[in-house]
């Protein structure tokens, strides 16, 4: 519920209409077949603005989920040396798959020591062909660039980010050391959601409106009565 009794007002395109009622811009907002949103609660007086709530939650979700993916979209690293065998290349290539398979971004760099820096052509051609070896995992981004006594590219991966093993609750139990299953405890009580969605209504004569300061993130929305 919107408590404060006089709000500022911005209407579907982005217009200001100034300082009003709170009942009256409702009103208003119904007619134009909008939510009134309280987008800035912490102004004084608080911000509201004419929406399609579903869209707006919908937008706000879309949002948090990419912010989550370009926190987990890390860089990883994987040096090489000239003279690499070709054991010890798979290897390579079979741990830069890992991490592109699970969504990260990844530096392939070529340590040269000595007089190999005389030969700068081997550290591109075995970049090149370790960028064919994981190219269906993975985008090139850069060419291969020399800096100091190393050369290296980065590569973007192609797969969506997985969540690390562990970090999701529920699901399923690995096994001990033992072979047992380890026990588990109870599961923590379910997080108070981010923000709070509150309808405005108008206020009866037995029960005036009371005005409290909304909290921090909260979101609040009018609707018909």
């Amino acid at each position: 519920m919107i408590r404060i009794n006089t709000v500022r007002v911005v209407d579907e395109n982005g217009a200001q209409l100034g300082v009003m009622p709170t009942i009256q811009a409702r009103t208003i907002a119904q007619e134009r077949g909008f939510d009134l949103v309280e987008v800035a609660p912490m102004a004084s007086p608080p911000v509201v603005k004419f929406l399609d709530f579903g869209q707006y939650k919908y937008e706000l979700a879309k949002r948090e989920k990419e912010a989550k993916r370009r926190a987990r979209s890390v860089q990883k690293e994987v040096r090489l040396r000239p003279k690499i065998g070709i054991g010890d290349f798979e290897t390579k290539v079979h741990r830069a798959i890992e991490f592109l398979s699970d969504g990260d971004r990844i530096k392939v760099s070529v340590l040269f020591r000595g007089r190999e820096m005389t030969h700068p052509e081997i550290g591109q051609n075995l970049l090149n062909k370790f960028s064919l070896a994981i190219g269906e995992h993975g985008v090139v981004e850069r060419t291969p660039m020399q800096e100091g006594r190393s050369m290296y590219i980065t590569v973007a991966s192609t797969h969506k980010p997985k969540t690390r093993e562990g970090t999701t609750p529920g699901r399923g139990h690995h096994k001990g050391h033992d072979g047992a299953a380890p026990k588990t405890s109870p599961a923590p009580p379910a997080a108070e959601p981010a923000a709070a969605v509150t309808v405005a209504e108008e206020p009866t004569a037995e029960q005036p409106a009371k005005k409290e300061p909304p909290t921090d993130g909260a979101v609040a929305v009018a609707e018909g009565e």
